[in-house]
């Protein structure tokens, strides 16, 4: 899911890829909705935000969506300077760092923001956490897939699928129509995945409010409990050719 990169990437890598971290995008963008009214999954909104408190003359709620978009901006620097870091000495693990920071960060959200009244401080500290959380994911899924998978926000989704929706009109080509619909398959399960993990983490929210996000950290974990053990499927395969 994680270990392949680029070229050696195929569409069921980036299926699984796309339907689980999306899965855990929707889950985290609702909680931080719900929880602190702010959308953590992307910044497009708060630079709109932001140029709105500007033009009211309330310059310190301007200066708190322009450091949102700060936290998720250093999100993805992090989860890339990582991955670069570590792929020169360990390149199949390249990923665990910036997955396991992103662990980290939802779960203790959980834990310690369940403690909090959520005051406006304390609600500032929640967004700041979930979008450099946010920007990690985002960042380690663009970096390893080549652009082709983007889970945390669908604007650029929907757009693409649109092109893709109106190209089935024009592409004649039994190869191009094939790459085509398995592109448009591939954005409508993130598209779906996402939604999915919007509603359940909505109702999951009643239930667990903060505490929603230890769900999302349970599917960051699966993936890579999930590639170490096929990564140590491959290791021992490749060893018992080698007899």
């Amino acid at each position: 899911m994680f270990r392949h990169k680029g070229e050696k990437r195929n569409f069921i890598h980036n299926l699984r890829l796309a339907t689980l971290l999306s899965l855990v995008a929707g889950i985290v963008n609702v909680t931080g909705v719900f929880a602190v009214k702010t959308l953590t999954t992307n910044v497009t909104g708060h630079f709109a935000y932001f140029a709105e408190e500007v033009i009211k003359q309330d310059y310190q709620a301007a200066i708190t969506f322009f450091v949102f978009t700060l936290f998720f901006l250093f999100g993805a620097f992090t989860s890339n300077f990582l991955s670069e870091l570590i792929s020169k000495k360990k390149p199949e693990l390249s990923h665990v760092i910036p997955i396991g920071i992103e662990i980290i960060i939802l779960v203790g959200v959980g834990i310690f923001g369940s403690k909090c009244d959520l005051s406006i401080l304390a609600g500032k500290s929640i967004a700041f956490a979930m979008l450099f959380a946010m920007g990690i994911q985002n960042s380690l899924v663009t970096q390893i897939s080549k652009s082709t998978v983007r889970t945390t926000h669908l604007t650029g989704l929907f757009t693409d699928l649109g092109i893709e929706l109106s190209q089935l009109f024009f592409y004649k080509k039994p190869e191009e129509i094939k790459q085509l619909r398995t592109s448009i398959f591939l954005r409508l399960s993130i598209i779906s995945f996402f939604f999915i993990g919007c509603v359940a983490g909505g109702f999951i929210y009643k239930k667990l409010e903060l505490k929603t996000l230890f769900i999302a950290a349970f599917f960051l974990l699966i993936a890579l409990v999930y590639d170490y053990i096929r990564l140590q499927f491959f290791v021992i395969r490749r060893k018992t050719m080698n007899y």
